[in-house]
């Protein structure tokens, strides 16, 4: 099997917010922002995300592998350390790999009864 690369090493996202409440039952259906990331090479990727407020310091770096030839899927929510991540808080983010990756941008909003999910790509940055 020959080896391609897809993607691009920079990625911006420019519409995060996760609402301060849910109705859908747990964990499946609370609101959540998700990236899935692809990566198609040989090489783990180290990947890196910073995320920016309208008020307040950027958040980061937030670190984490992604095997070769696999895909991983992050909720945004679930960046804790070195901070978590505040409700109902606007945000953008930068995601940072050494290998070119593919990013998809997810967002699942429940804060409403009606369901609402949205799926985009990120804006490849490099």
């Amino acid at each position: 099997m020959t080896n391609k690369q897809y993607g691009k090493k920079q990625w911006a996202l420019s519409d995060g917010y996760i609402p301060l409440q849910s109705t859908g039952r747990e964990p499946d259906f609370v609101s959540s922002d998700k990236v899935s990331i692809l990566n198609t090479s040989f090489d783990e990727a180290t990947i890196t995300i910073i995320l920016y407020f309208m008020d307040g310091e950027p958040a980061g770096d937030y670190k984490f592998k992604v095997k070769p030839e696999r895909v991983r899927k992050v909720r945004i929510n679930d960046l804790i350390d070195p901070h978590a991540i505040p409700l109902g808080v606007s945000y953008a983010g930068v995601i940072e790999s050494d290998v070119p990756v593919v990013v998809q941008f997810t967002k699942q909003n429940s804060a409403q009864k009606e369901l609402a999910i949205m799926g985009t790509k990120a804006y490849p940055a490099d």
